[in-house]
């Protein structure tokens, strides 16, 4: 286990293929999976066959990953896991934030600790210029956290989904910050 980033309260690490028990139990919550796709579960081959993979990526233009498997540092439960990845493979420029937690983890400001660790050593190591985070717009919760992070509302926008799910009629929004922002004085 590669530990990428610590928090006071967590730890977040490379994953690894020993995770997919870990992956399936979070993506079968129904809460968990509310806003991804209405809540049904994700099956055991679609995490071997698609999950895996896009977590196991390494990004070449910083030889690493882009998503980070988050324990919590005392008692090493997996408690999901973050996304902090460039939008373009060779380009550190632009990544997307986003994170999955466990509902055990929620209200707890794990996503936001974890959050502002991710955008900290983005931009301090990774030359991150811009961080941006999107959800749908009806996902009150999860723009709390942007907010908290640092992240501020950009715009709202729609995409045409394969299927709608409930609360897809509002559209989503995008949040985001700049380091010239993050490196002014607060």
């Amino acid at each position: 286990m590669t530990k990428f980033l610590e928090t006071d309260r967590l730890t977040l690490h490379a994953f690894t293929a020993a995770d997919t028990d870990h992956l399936l139990a979070l993506d079968s919550d129904p809460e968990v999976m509310r806003f991804i796709n209405g809540g049904r579960p994700t099956s055991r081959e679609a995490i071997e066959t698609r999950t895996l993979p896009r977590l196991l990526h390494d990004y070449p233009c910083w030889g690493t990953r882009g998503y980070w498997a988050a324990q919590e540092k005392i008692t090493d439960t997996f408690l999901g896991w973050f996304e902090f990845r460039p939008l373009e493979e060779h380009s550190p420029a632009v990544v997307e934030l986003g994170y999955r937690l466990n509902q055990a983890a929620w209200g707890r400001g794990y996503a936001a600790e974890g959050s502002r660790a991710l955008i900290h050593k983005g931009f301090t190591d990774l030359e991150v210029e811009r961080v941006s985070a999107h959800t749908m717009a009806v996902n009150t919760r999860s723009r709390r956290v942007m907010e908290k992070s640092g992240l501020s509302f950009v715009r709202n926008f729609t995409r045409n989904w394969p299927e709608a799910i409930e609360g897809s009629e509002h559209g989503e929004v995008e949040y985001a910050l700049n380091r010239i922002e993050w490196e002014q004085p607060r």
